[in-house]
């Protein structure tokens, strides 16, 4: 691959785009692995003989430990590069699927916490987000919109084949299947295509971000880092609630988890579409109004869940909420580098992502401990519209914030 960009300033180029592509197909298949336990939630709840908060504390740890191993493997990356990272997350998900489904509880979660999480998924998500980042400058936006739209495709294309596999040879055996799959997949596209990104321009410059140090919406930097950690935290933990439950709470109200199966699918399309129309518009008006703008349609969707059981308003609310929160996780990177300077790419995006998939764990486990406490799930779901409520008392003052620091600026 060559690259030849059309400004002499820029990094970006048409190889640029291949690699966009290829990490999209990469994560779209890597994706595919936390969706078997949200898919068999009741199989494998049943065939443990365990409430379902037990299996879906696997599906958490699964992302608590993405996020804590990411932000190690993103500071490996830049040392070893992303290839042989990519390599070793794929066959580290492969093997963490072929131990949960090998014994009990003990061996779901080591594999799903440890193997899957810590040493699998934190090699793909992070690492790769930062990565693809770096081959853009003018249309960041739209090319991590694209890469992060992965978890989308992978919400279509498997859990209705997922499905059928359980339904047809049982939840180990369809999960280990799914392990070869993407060690088999991954793999072969790390190995062709994964290669270093363009060097990072000079802090300061056209398109390497701001000096380090510089206040971020009138706060001191780190400040404004930990803010924005725990408002991704907030908004994913509303955001996972559904997505990990769906089919399970499609059962409980007499709907089929094919048909369950179906509507996450219909969620995760919908979201993926929606993600492509957010880049778009965080390339015009900035990442942070961006997160500001999709929390509040993640919030409004979310009390369709607390109002909506017939099947036909359920595929509705499911669209639209997939509608709603699909531009905000490219939209807290894209916010991070606007904010700081390339060089630190590196370890703040990780830190961000980290706080992203603990809410991604959280959500899910506490639905779960909610549902088997009320023994339905609209107080599981009144929990994360409270959670998302918490994002906007966060996100609407920094936005406030930051257009006074314009406005000053601009006024000299």
């Amino acid at each position: 691959m060559q690259a030849h960009p059309i400004d002499p300033s820029s990094v970006e180029s048409r190889a640029s785009w291949i690699i966009a592509i290829v990490t999209l197909v990469i994560l779209a298949i890597a994706y595919g692995a936390p969706l078997m336990t949200a898919v068999a939630l009741k199989p494998i709840a049943a065939d443990l003989q365990v409430p379902r908060s037990d299996p879906a504390l696997a599906s958490s740890l699964s992302y608590l430990g993405a996020g804590l191993g990411g932000i190690l493997m993103g500071w490996l990356t830049e040392r070893i590069g992303v290839r042989i990272i990519v390599i070793f997350g794929a066959m580290m998900i492969a093997a963490g699927m072929a131990l949960s489904a090998s014994g009990g509880l003990g061996t779901l979660y080591i594999g799903h916490g440890v193997l899957m999480g810590l040493f699998g998924a934190s090699c793909m998500f992070s690492p790769l987000m930062t990565y693809v980042s770096r081959w853009f400058d003018r249309r960041r936006g739209t090319a991590v919109a694209l890469i992060s739209s992965g978890q989308y495709i992978a919400g279509v294309v498997w859990p209705s084949l997922i499905q059928l596999g359980v339904e047809w040879y049982g939840w180990r055996y369809t999960m280990v299947v799914f392990g070869l799959l993407v060690a088999g997949g991954v793999v072969p596209l790390a190995l062709i295509f994964l290669r270093p990104p363009p060097a990072a321009p000079v802090s300061g410059s056209l398109h390497g971000g701001p000096r380090a140090g510089t206040r971020v919406a009138g706060l001191h930097p780190n400040v404004a880092l930990g803010l924005l950690s725990f408002a991704i935290f907030c908004c994913c933990m509303t955001m996972s609630m559904p997505m990990q439950h769906m089919v399970a709470f499609c059962s409980d109200i007499g709907i089929g988890p094919t048909h369950g199966a179906a509507m996450l699918s219909v969620l995760l399309g919908c979201a993926f579409f929606a993600r492509q129309f957010w880049g778009w518009l965080s390339d015009r008006i900035g990442g942070l109004q961006t997160i500001l703008l999709g929390s509040m349609a993640q919030a409004v969707a979310m009390s369709g869940f607390l109002i909506t059981q017939d099947e036909m308003g359920l595929f509705a609310v499911s669209a639209a909420f997939g509608l709603g929160f699909a531009g905000l996780i490219p939209s807290y990177v894209l916010a991070v580098r606007a904010f700081y300077p390339a060089s630190e790419a590196s370890w703040r995006v990780p830190i961000i992502m980290f706080a992203g998939l603990l809410g991604m764990a959280g959500g899910g486990w506490v639905a779960g401990l909610v549902y088997d406490h009320y023994g339905f799930y609209t107080p599981a779901f009144a929990t994360g519209l409270g959670f998302n409520l918490l994002n906007l008392v966060v996100i609407l003052p920094m936005v406030l914030l930051q257009r006074g620091a314009r406005l000053r600026l601009a006024a000299g």
